[in-house]
């Protein structure tokens, strides 16, 4: 019976022989918090679509600008004149006039508007807060990136120290089943604690080897997101989780996030841009008033049909009354109206959820830290209650049973104390993206 569990242990070790130095054949690239953030930022695609949103606008902006400058058009036209027929009296006595049989038309219209209700000026500045709101968006985006990466980030940090505790356990592991196995040939132990040590160390072998994969595809996502080889090992800058932090009083980072938060000044930018469609809406309801002026130059003549060349010029202000904007317009005014009081419902409703995430992040943060404090010490108390139960085994005062627990009891404290660490870091963040300093 137990030559077979050897065996499967034996099949066991030799398939981890082979796949765990897989790990160990890829780059490992050195990558600052800074130097994370600064490549995301560069080969985000999302941003990229930003960028040309803002060159859009930006373009949507010359093009509303453009309204104001004057219209210019120049016509040429040519054709075959059909035979014309005259009727001297009634429809009776027929009359077919010798004409030419070509026509000719040059001419020449400008129009240069000089008053629209406000319309071009309002038109303009909706395109002009447009483009800030994708400013802002590009803002807003390149902040939510941050914080992505920062989780993937923090993520690693964990799986790294998880791989260096489980290394470790198995080297104390393998001694430790040295010492079993010789206290078993002495008669000291029976064979069952020389198995339970054994299946012990498989599965720490095989915990390090999911460990070492879940750092080659959590590096990998980073690689995909800054653009390098996806096959680069990243190592997190272990510096950043010692790093100090000064939290400042509760008040002044609401106070801040209803300044400088991206999504805040977006809904006030939106507030703004009804507003102006309100604005834009009465212009419709004034009427316009355009500077005109054409020059025509045809042949044969249009009233005579001699072939001569006739040239004539004009120049006036043209005034239009939409008298109908003042029973189809008002909907829209009103529309526009429902619209400023809807974004700003929108802004309250924003900063109810900014200090509601200020205020998770800021005690999630405390009790972070609180946490790294009490499991220093409970890290401190597992690894003496570890070699209490390892001498007290050793000298055949406690069963493999307990020496084990206390084993995984370490074990649990250590990676806990590191989840503390990391969240200490990544709340702060957080913190920091809710106020708008991210």
């Amino acid at each position: 019976m137990y030559w077979k569990t050897y065996k499967r242990i034996g099949i066991v070790l030799c398939c981890l022989g082979r796949v765990l130095p897989v790990a160990a054949q890829n780059d490992t690239l050195f990558l600052p918090v800074e130097q994370l953030f600064e490549l995301g930022i560069r080969h985000s695609l999302i941003l990229q679509a930003d960028a040309l949103e803002e060159n859009a606008a930006q373009e949507r902006g010359k093009g509303a600008r453009t309204a104001q400058l004057p219209d210019l058009q120049v016509g040429l036209r040519g054709g075959f004149v059909g035979q014309p027929v005259v009727f001297r009296q009634g429809l009776t006595d027929a009359y077919r006039p010798d004409i030419p049989d070509w026509s000719q038309n040059y001419a020449v219209d400008f129009s240069q508007p000089i008053y629209q209700g406000g319309k071009l000026r309002y038109t303009i500045r909706k395109t002009d807060l447009e483009q800030s709101l994708a400013i802002l968006q590009t803002e807003k985006d390149e902040a939510d990136i941050k914080l992505t990466l920062l989780e993937q980030y923090m993520r690693l940090f964990g799986l790294y120290h998880r791989q260096e505790i489980l290394k470790r356990n198995i080297e104390e592991s393998e001694r430790r089943l040295q010492d079993i196995r010789r206290m078993k040939r002495e008669g000291l132990i029976t064979t069952n604690d020389v198995l339970r040590s054994e299946m012990q160390l498989t599965d720490d072998k095989l915990l390090l080897q999911e460990a070492q994969n879940d750092i080659a595809l959590t590096s990998q996502q980073l690689d995909i997101l800054l653009g390098l080889s996806e096959h680069l090992l990243i190592e997190p800058d272990s510096a950043l989780l010692h790093r100090p932090i000064l939290l400042e009083p509760y008040e002044l980072y609401v106070d801040e996030a209803y300044s400088d938060d991206p999504g805040i000044k977006q809904l006030r930018m939106q507030t703004r841009l009804a507003q102006n469609d309100i604005s834009l809406a009465h212009s419709a309801l004034l009427p316009g008033v355009s500077l005109y002026a054409s020059n025509t130059l045809a042949r044969p003549m249009a009233r005579t049909l001699e072939d001569f060349y006739n040239n004539n010029w004009n120049v006036g202000l043209s005034i239009s009354v939409p008298l109908y904007s003042l029973y189809k317009n008002n909907h829209k005014v009103k529309e526009s109206q429902l619209a400023v009081s809807l974004r700003q419902n929108a802004e309250e409703q924003e900063m109810q959820r900014i200090r509601v995430r200020i205020r998770t992040a800021y005690l999630r943060h405390q009790e972070a830290r609180n946490q790294v404090d009490a499991l220093q010490l409970s890290v401190r108390q597992a690894q003496e209650n570890y070699r209490i139960m390892q001498n007290r085994y050793m000298n055949q005062l406690a069963i493999l049973t307990d020496l084990l627990d206390a084993n995984s009891v370490r074990l649990d404290v250590e990676l806990q104390l590191t989840a503390a660490r990391t969240r200490v870091i990544y709340t702060y963040y957080q913190l920091l993206r809710a106020c708008g300093r991210l």
